[in-house]
């Protein structure tokens, strides 16, 4: 619980601090979603998984430097599989660097099978997060980030690590589009579930529609969770309002 204070701490020192400066008084409105279809839903953290079809939808709701992201997921029965409610604020905002400190209150469904009955129970998360993207150019990045997750109502507890390198709007000819991301995470949790992990992920699209697919796949490089991960992959149909 230490950890988590100080994180709390520096996350409002550094919004009061960035408040005194920042004049977002002008800025308008921005507001996005998109809803995607999976063949194996895929947490945000790759390497949990719901091992069956899923429906995700993320959005995003954008005023100067605050943002508030939203994630909805469901099973193929509509059965509500995770909801993350993130909130986030920009310490650093510049054209190619961006500094951002984040909350998010979540909860994670999981099925309880009893002799005559199917209970849904919900788990209380909630966690800090710390994020660096370094733009190299506008449609290539590099993002650094850590997270220190808190599950309550004996959830897991612990950290994840994130690197995740992008390269969007690769021209494919006249009207295809290509975008390629790596990424490369730790995670080091309550009860022997720590783990080094690898996620590649490739989308396609069509210009100027707002439908694309993609392909995303997750091995264990490393890890102590027993069994052993094993490798999983997802394919999925987006859409983007």
């Amino acid at each position: 619980m230490k950890i988590s204070f100080c994180i709390l701490f520096f996350f409002i020192f550094t919004l009061s601090y960035s408040l005194e400066k920042a004049d977002s008084t002008k800025a308008k409105l921005k507001a996005s979603a998109t809803i995607s279809l999976n063949s194996n839903g895929i947490a945000s953290i790759p390497a949990f998984s719901l091992d069956k079809p899923a429906i995700i939808g993320s959005f995003i709701l954008a005023k100067g430097r605050f943002s508030y992201e939203p994630m909805l997921a469901y099973g193929p029965d509509l059965k509500p599989w995770f909801i993350d409610n993130w909130l986030n604020y920009k310490i650093i905002d510049k054209p190619a660097f961006e500094l951002r400190t984040a909350f998010n209150l979540s909860t994670f469904f999981s099925e309880y099978k009893l002799p005559d009955d199917t209970i849904l129970q919900g788990q209380r998360y909630f966690a800090f997060a710390l994020t660096g993207v370094y733009k190299f150019s506008p449609n290539t990045s590099l993002t650094v980030a850590y997270w220190n997750d808190r599950g309550q109502d004996h959830g897991l507890k612990g950290h994840f690590f994130n690197l995740v390198g992008e390269r969007s709007e690769i021209n494919i000819g006249k009207h295809v589009l290509l975008a390629l991301a790596l990424q490369v995470f730790y995670i080091n949790y309550d009860g022997n579930n720590d783990g080094f992990f690898i996620t590649p992920k490739i989308a396609f699209s069509i210009r100027n529609v707002p439908f694309s697919v993609f392909f995303q796949a997750t091995q264990a490089i490393q890890s102590n969770i027993s069994p052993f991960p094993k490798f999983r992959w997802n394919v999925g149909l987006a859409y983007t309002l």
